[in-house]
């Protein structure tokens, strides 16, 4: 399993490494913030694309050659800039590495279920998720370092060590794990199997979780420097929240397999954390946001893992990269969405509002997840 936990590090960490410090190079690859949003959107936007393709594929040949492909290509699309260095290649370097991280983020997710049995789905994805919030963590801090010591060719040096290494890791590691016989299935099969509620339920508090991680990250800071908080402080309410994310997740995978919790309850109370802590976001100073900080990172943390066990445990395994990479798309919308909505709504009025509105978007649909839950129990008594 670790091979797999590094590559979800390795994702993470390309992901907000770079986008954390392109900001920092002022020389010729980053001349305007036009510049700096186009090649923010690249990685995302590969990454919609082309998740759902390479989940369709991995589960056709197999997802440890997707693994292991992905994880190559993404070392070889950042040594490209390291080595050429030009504006051009940065571009080339940073589509390259969204495409490849589409292709082994959900081929690992995809054999995390596959090489665990159903009752251990929730520790494995709990540790899992674990990793990538390390990776998002010390992403913008070690990328930092790096940019500063040697600018980004050095960073994306680091990367394509890091992807090659994780890569012959794997290879070694990861056991082979055949493609599973498939019955044929029409797009009109694959639209009703992603109607179900067995796949939305999940995907769409994945998806919730993200969006309030993204305005967590992104606009706490902005709320600390209305407050005259200075960067030191809103990078260490940051920091909680990546902690408490990265803490929850194995607890919560293991009480999920231990019976402790159920993934639909855990969901709700998740989904109502990370409303309470945009909640919070409203209040003025410092206290306002660690508390923001820390109940949109354990809201995060206790969903995601929970959230990838009842998808693989309602998926038949033939059919698992295809479920996994619709997810991860559902993630990226979320990951975009809530930044655009909070964005929006602070635009028309104040940056509190826009946190209000995504608190109560995310509660609603938390509470509405504990009445069908309940409907259930009730209608099954």
């Amino acid at each position: 399993m670790w091979p797999l936990y590094a590559a979800g590090f390795t994702t993470a960490f390309g992901a907000h490494g770079i986008a954390a410090n392109l900001g920092a190079d002022t020389d010729d690859a980053v001349t305007s913030l036009l510049v700096l949003g186009g090649l923010l959107a690249l990685y995302d936007g590969a990454e919609v694309l082309l998740k759902p393709v390479f989940g369709t594929i991995a589960d056709r040949i197999g997802a440890r050659p997707v693994l292991l492909g992905g994880l190559v290509a993404f070392a070889v699309a950042s040594a490209l800039y390291a080595l050429a260095d030009s504006p051009g290649w940065l571009w080339a370097a940073r589509l390259g590495q969204g495409a490849a991280a589409s292709a082994f983020s959900p081929a690992a997710s995809a054999l995390v279920a596959r090489l665990n049995p159903a009752a251990k789905h929730g520790r494995a994805f709990g540790s899992y998720g674990f990793h990538k919030s390390v990776g998002y963590t010390l992403g913008p801090l070690l990328g930092g370092v790096l940019v500063w010591a040697g600018g980004l060719r050095l960073l994306f040096t680091v990367l394509a060590l890091l992807g090659a290494t994780v890569a012959v890791w794997a290879l070694v590691a990861v056991p082979v794990v055949p493609p599973l016989p498939r019955a044929r299935q029409t797009v009109l099969d694959l639209a009703r199997r992603l109607a179900l509620p067995a796949f939305l339920v999940p995907t769409a508090a994945l998806a919730g979780a993200t969006a309030a991680l993204s305005v967590g990250v992104g606009f706490l800071p902005v709320s600390g420097a209305v407050a005259g908080l200075g960067t030191v402080a809103t990078g260490a309410a940051v920091s909680v929240l990546a902690a408490c994310a990265a803490v929850v997740q194995p607890r919560a995978g293991r009480a999920l397999d231990a019976g402790r919790i159920t993934a639909r309850g855990g969901l709700t109370v998740g989904l109502l954390l990370a409303a309470a802590g945009l909640a919070c976001a409203t209040l003025p100073g410092l206290a306002g946001i660690l508390l923001a900080a820390a109940l949109i990172g354990a809201g995060t943390g206790l969903i995601t893992p929970l959230g990838f066990a009842a998808l693989a445990s309602s998926t038949p395994r033939e059919r698992l990269g295809q479920t996994m990479g619709a997810a991860e798309l559902g993630r990226e919308l979320g990951d975009a969405g809530g930044p655009l909505l909070v964005a929006g709504v602070a635009v028309a009025a104040t940056l509190t509002y826009g946190y209000a509105v995504l608190a109560v978007l995310l509660a609603a649909l938390g509470l509405g997840l504990g009445r069908r839950a309940a409907a259930q129990r009730t209608g099954t008594s």
